[in-house]
């Protein structure tokens, strides 16, 4: 559990270099209010993962309400089951990794 949610994170012995000493979410599950929301972090700041994820979703026949990097849903019904578990399974934990890493430089960049 992190910051409220069942949380699937990188643990600090794989990648302890976190911008706030926590292990590196990868996908998360929160239950809110008026819906639920599954957080794919690796969807979030990449055009092309984004895009693709968008089109399948949509493809798949399902409505897609989609913040940066979660999607809302009100039952299992509302998602495409096989498609997260694509999405997931699509970037190995290296993958995301250098992309986090890409993300902080960027951060860093902009701050200086």
């Amino acid at each position: 559990m992190q910051w409220g949610m069942i949380t699937y994170c990188i643990p600090l012995k794989d990648y302890p270099n976190t911008y706030n000493g926590k292990p590196l979410g990868y996908a998360a599950l929160a239950s809110q209010k008026n819906y639920n929301s599954i957080y794919l972090f690796s969807v979030y700041g990449d055009p092309d993962m984004e895009q693709w994820f968008k089109g399948r979703f949509i493809a798949a026949g399902k409505k897609l309400d989609m913040g940066k990097s979660c999607v809302h849903f009100k039952k299992l019904d509302d998602l495409p089951l096989d498609l997260i578990a694509e999405t997931i399974a699509r970037v190995p934990k290296d993958v995301y990794i250098k992309h986090y890493e890409a993300s902080r430089r960027s951060v860093k960049k902009k701050s200086d």
